[in-house]
């Protein structure tokens, strides 16, 4: 498998960056995407984001300094798309981002990507319930089991706080199941 380093050398060389775009691509497109449904939830949207989110890596990967990973700046990216797509969604139907989140649930059923049970149905229901910032946490760690100290460079925030997060939405969630 290509470093890291190797592949952002590649990344900016201006011969070889098509050639490497192809590689980065094949190699997180994926993990981006369930990323990203996880937030946004619809297959067809999770698409849309995803095609915004490696135009956007593309367009800006000689501005990445390497301060952190490779892996998070993207993963920052693809939320902070995400985030402004459900935005936009909720500015555009006039609806909170709450209700679009209520609606993106409600449609799960219909959904021919979504193979979920009842149960994950009722354990997105419950996520959705949940603030921004610990939906995002809880994907993370419970979904995708990314490390706290990934977390934090992703969402730029401490681990403790990330901790309180995922231990409080969890609460939350439990509580939903629990009556519900």
């Amino acid at each position: 498998m290509i470093e890291e380093a190797q592949l952002l050398e590649q990344l900016k060389s201006k011969t070889q960056k098509n050639k490497a775009f192809k590689v980065l691509l094949e190699l997180y497109k994926d993990r981006l995407y369930w990323h990203i449904r996880g937030i946004v939830k619809s297959h067809d949207d999770a698409d849309d984001v995803l095609q915004n989110t490696f135009i956007k890596i593309f367009k800006n990967i000689d501005n990445f300094k390497g301060d952190s990973k490779l892996f998070s700046w993207m993963y920052r990216i693809a939320t902070n798309e995400s985030i402004t797509f459900l935005n936009k969604k909720a500015n555009r139907l006039k609806i909170s981002n709450e209700e679009v989140q209520q609606l993106a649930i409600n449609n799960l059923t219909s959904d021919i990507y979504f193979e979920g049970d009842d149960i994950q149905l009722k354990l997105q229901k419950a996520i959705a319930t949940l603030p921004e910032k610990q939906q995002l946490v809880f994907n993370m760690k419970y979904f995708e089991d990314l490390k706290y100290k990934d977390m934090s460079e992703i969402l730029e925030t401490s681990e403790g706080a990330l901790k309180a997060s995922y231990h409080i939405a969890v609460k939350k969630i439990e509580a939903y199941l629990t009556q519900n």
